[in-house]
């Protein structure tokens, strides 16, 4: 994968919404390879996901102490 294509789906996955401007210093990713890229982009899936399952189980649980009352 080519490192622009990389670079746009990191943007993504940084931003909250798809209205979110994410500006990132050409010049910093000069410094990174392809294969960085794809563990920066991995790892950000990664932490997204685990959020979104803990903020899931938060919300079950809310849920579970509102319904009792």
């Amino acid at each position: 994968m080519e490192k622009q294509k990389l670079i746009e789906e990191i943007k993504k996955l940084i931003g909250t919404d798809e209205n979110d401007i994410i500006d990132i210093n050409p010049n910093f990713l000069e410094y990174f390879q392809e294969y960085e890229l794809e563990a920066i982009k991995d790892d950000l899936i990664l932490k997204k996901s685990q959020i979104r399952e803990s903020t899931f189980d938060f919300l079950d649980e809310i849920y579970e102490k509102t319904k009792e009352n």
